[in-house]
């Protein structure tokens, strides 16, 4: 298992200093600079690349850009509307020039809209650190009062409705405000700038796309662009959906071992394959995370480690971001499915028998609560994550654990 280490670049405040302190292997990254839709070009693939492999003093770090996350699917795309076909062909031109600077593993998700949905970015826990939080209750006082989509109301249970509506009513001016915030803060640009009628005309561009049409599009995508990643030596791994189940109205299409199993069958290509997010999946007590790797394993190119607690066992639940050895995962049993698979993957022969993995997510913890570092990025609870993370992967790596 490579460890990896998620930057989003120089205006991270979590810099390459800290990864190396942290004993990371490689990096995820991506130009998240540049508007969804254009070609990634030579020139800022390797700026990207120089960024990674200088320390700040100038002297090369020794680590390498190895995962993009991610080269994103545009709304014309998922749609299948205006420019989708110019962004079709820009999406395969990207991929030719990440394949050239020597890149193979690519990132990517299809959810409408929505990057990641949470209501709260910094939710206090137990032992005074913070953490996200998606409160169903909080997301269905925003989407029925405050967004006031229509039909939403009846798109939640009747219990869940009605607690939206007192919750709605006690909440001040600044706790609406900030509540809209945190759930447009997944929007891509969105935390500077999405407002209310941007969300609202988001949404109403998918009103006539169904669950099937959205899937067939993908279908459609992969058709395309996973034959030249083929061609390219290159890993295509598609995000599950983040939480995995509808939200305002929108189709989700990437939210259980079911769902990837159609995609995986309909472009049956080994390019074609999964990034396995322990957390977003995890937020279903349906995923089996240890089962889906065993199923589905040959096809894992990626993969997030990280927990959630599910604070009910319903669908959809209230959850937040759990310690990553906490929440409802058994993270033991997770590395030991991917630790089988490597270990085939070495008999056979494969060059990619060490599947990358980051520390997803994090607590903020300790100085983590002054950085204001990127909601869910902390340096600190992240790096908590990956040591217990490794600890695993050591003691099953160990004769003494079983391992070889």
């Amino acid at each position: 298992m490579q460890q990896t280490w998620r930057w989003f670049g120089p205006r991270d405040g979590v810099g390459i200093e800290d990864m190396l302190q942290a004993g990371v292997e490689g990096v995820v990254s991506a130009l998240h600079h540049l508007p969804t839709g254009m070609v990634w070009t030579p020139a800022e693939i390797a700026q990207r690349q120089r960024q990674i492999a200088t320390r700040p003093d100038g002297t090369p770090s020794g680590l390498a850009w190895d995962v993009v996350e991610s080269l994103p699917v545009s709304e014309d795309i998922k749609r299948q509307t205006g420019d989708w076909r110019a962004h079709l062909q820009n999406y395969a031109q990207s991929l030719r020039n990440l394949a050239e600077a020597g890149i193979s593993t690519i990132c990517y998700n299809f959810m409408p809209v929505l990057d990641w949905t949470r209501t709260d970015l910094a939710w206090r826990v137990a032992h005074g650190g913070t953490a996200m939080r998606f409160d169903l209750i909080d997301f269905a006082a925003f989407d029925i009062h405050i967004l006031k989509r229509p039909g939403a109301a009846q798109s939640f249970p009747a219990a869940v409705s009605a607690a939206a509506e007192e919750r709605f009513a006690a909440m001040d001016d600044a706790r609406r405000d900030q509540l809209t915030g945190n759930v447009v803060f997944g929007l891509p640009g969105a935390a500077e700038n999405f407002s209310l009628a941007d969300v609202r005309d988001h949404l109403a561009q998918y009103a006539d796309i169904p669950t099937e049409r959205l899937r067939a599009n993908l279908i459609d995508f992969l058709s395309e662009i996973a034959p030249e990643a083929e061609r390219l030596g290159m890993r295509l791994c598609c995000h599950p959906d983040d939480p995995p189940f509808p939200l305002l109205g929108l189709p989700r299409i990437m939210s259980t071992e079911a769902d990837y199993r159609a995609i995986l069958d309909a472009v049956d290509l080994p390019s074609n394959g999964v990034t396995l997010c322990s957390g977003s999946l995890g937020a279903r007590a349906d995923n089996d995370l240890p089962g889906m790797m065993r199923r589905l394993g040959d096809r894992v190119h990626f993969l997030h480690l990280r927990n959630v607690t599910r604070e009910d066992e319903g669908l959809p639940c209230s959850f937040h971001e759990a310690e990553h050895l906490g929440g409802g995962t058994d993270m033991v049993a997770l590395i030991h499915a991917i630790l089988a698979e490597e270990a085939r993957r070495r008999e056979a022969g494969r060059a990619d028998a060490s599947i990358p993995f980051r520390p997803d997510h994090g607590q903020d913890i300790l100085d983590d609560l002054k950085r204001n570092s990127q909601p869910g990025y902390p340096a600190i609870g992240r790096l908590k994550g990956l040591a217990e993370l490794r600890g695993i992967v050591t003691a099953l790596s160990h004769p003494l654990g079983g391992g070889k």
